[in-house]
Parts: structure tokens; sequence; C-alpha cells
């Protein structure tokens, strides 16, 4: 019981380090802070869908990867549309991490959004 609990400790923590690295590089490739998020998440929290907008920079070879809290990714949009709208339906209450990664699959923008049912 108690290894199971810090395994799922462990892996919610890599993936709060894994979002960060992500912003982090945004952050230093703009020492000004001039850049904006590239996508909007909408409604946050969220319960029956979760949008996702492009406020610049859309590429039509995006992915968007979402993750569950334990590090599982739960869904992958390819070649998304300028605004994506992701129902909630099979998504389990809690929080879940999103990737945008261009085509050769580095991580442009992550971000996180609750679920809450």
């Amino acid at each position: 019981m108690k290894l199971k609990r810090l395994v799922y400790i462990l892996i919610f923590t890599l993936g709060i380090s894994f979002t960060s690295v992500a912003q982090n590089r945004v952050i230093e490739n703009d020492p000004a802070g001039m850049q904006q998020k590239m996508l909007k998440t909408y409604p946050n929290p969220a319960s029956v869908v979760i949008n996702f907008s492009f406020q610049h920079g859309y590429d039509k070879t995006y992915t968007i990867e979402i993750y569950n809290f334990i590090g599982k990714k739960v869904q992958e949009i390819k070649n998304p549309s300028s605004q994506v709208k992701v129902n909630l339906d099979n998504f389990y209450r809690g929080v879940y991490i999103y990737q945008l990664r261009d085509k050769f699959g580095s991580i442009l923008e992550s971000g996180k959004f609750q679920v809450v049912k």
C-alpha cells in the first residue's frame, strides 16, 4: 500500500516537473516576457467540455496531448483546428496536463486544467 502511494506521488511530481520545464523554456526564449500563451483553455475548471483556442502561431501540423495526474496519455489530437472542443465524458475528476507539440515532437507549450464532476 505504501509503495503504491509512493509511486503515485513520484509520477505526479514528475508530471508537474514535466510541465514546468516546458513553461520555463518559453520564459528563457523570451527574457522580456512579451510572449503570450499560444493556447487558451476554458472553462477551467471544466465539467462537460474543455476548449482549446489558439491565440497565435496556429499550425495545422501541431498535436495536443492530454495526460492524467499519473502521467498516462488519455487523449491525442493530431492536426487540430484553431478551436478544439474536447468532451470530458470519459475523464475522471482531477487535474490534467496538456502539451502542445510541433511536428518534430518538441513541446511548444504546456499547461493544466481541472475536471470537476
